[in-house]
């Protein structure tokens, strides 16, 4: 099993990513699952990889060539793919990996991850996502999909495709009795075709 992981290119503010991000890495490679993530070996990208690598597990970075100096490209992993652009990028990390984990990470992290999880949502692929919620980081991004629901943005069933842990056991659980959602979005949509039902 392979895991994409997204996540920072910073360390953020608190030790607190850091260290979570270490943890995982040696828990994935204790667990035999192999890395998938952005190539790069700073901030909280650099800390998993790096923890996953010297566990002995496996550790696959994907990086735009415009990038490998700008994220400081880790040549001493498992093996490094340089591709021409971010839409290479990221759709050969889809594309390799069975899952998806978002740790704490800024405007990249959640294009990354919700790009995976629209693909989910139209039925491209059938991979579960997730997010790790350290220190509650994603604590408001939660209210602001259920917010969503409420709005009719989004559809309860698609929301509850983001799953969030606080730690990768419990997430893989959920990983592994994931079942994708059928639902008719077309459908969906034209249901509420009649407009909105407040002025």
């Amino acid at each position: 099993m392979r895991v994409c992981v997204y996540c920072g290119s910073s360390p953020g503010l608190d030790r607190t990513y850091v260290d979570a991000a270490k943890d995982l890495g040696r828990e994935l490679a204790a667990k035999d699952i192999g890395l998938i993530y952005g190539g790069g070996n700073v901030g909280v990208m650099g800390e998993i990889a790096n923890a996953v690598f010297e566990a002995g597990g496996e550790v696959i970075g994907v990086i735009p060539k415009d990038l490998v100096s700008k994220e400081v490209a880790n040549f001493d992993i498992t093996d490094l793919l340089v591709v021409p652009s971010m839409h290479d990028r990221k759709a050969l990390m889809i594309e390799m990996a069975d899952a998806f984990i978002a740790l704490p990470g800024g405007f990249g992290t959640l294009e990354e991850f919700f790009e995976a999880v629209t693909w989910a949502q139209l039925g491209i692929h059938s991979k579960p996502c997730g997010l790790l919620n350290i220190d509650g980081y994603y604590d408001k991004l939660m209210q602001f999909l259920d917010h969503s629901v409420e709005a009719q943005f989004i559809h309860r069933t698609h929301r509850s495709m983001v799953f969030i842990e606080q730690d990768l056991t419990a997430l893989l659980r959920k990983f592994k009795e994931y079942k994708p959602p059928k639902i008719d979005k077309a459908g969906w949509v034209m249901s509420l075709s009649e407009g909105p039902k407040k002025a």
